[in-house]
């Protein structure tokens, strides 16, 4: 399985920017899929998931501006990001889990997202 991800770049506070994750290699049954992301000198951070059954999980932080959805027919995961802050500048990380007990992990490459004040 491969993660590619893509949408990153340099938004001005306030803005939007959207994230894509497609993946290749597998059927896409994954049990979570969704994005992590690392700021210099921080630590990573969960930033959003969706399940297969499509429940949905948000970090506090980003909760009523970030909204993260599949599309199973294309094999790929978004992540809509609104009213976007300095703070959300970081590297962003897609991944995925399946197996059993989610055993099995896979990551794409970074993408990385700069908010300006």
């Amino acid at each position: 399985v491969q993660l590619q991800a893509s949408g990153g770049g340099l938004v001005q506070a306030g803005g939007s920017l959207s994230l894509s994750c497609a993946a290749s290699g597998g059927t896409f049954g994954f049990n979570r899929i969704g994005w992590y992301r690392q700021a210099p000198g921080k630590e990573r951070e969960l930033v959003a998931t969706i399940s297969a059954g499509g429940s949905t999980y948000y970090a506090g932080s980003v909760k009523a501006r970030f909204t993260i959805s599949r599309d199973n027919a294309k094999n790929t995961v978004y992540l809509q990001m609104n009213s976007l802050k300095p703070e959300d500048t970081a590297v962003y990380y897609c991944f995925a889990e399946e197996g059993p007990l989610s055993e099995f992990n896979y990551w794409g490459q970074g993408t990385q997202v700069t908010v300006s004040s």
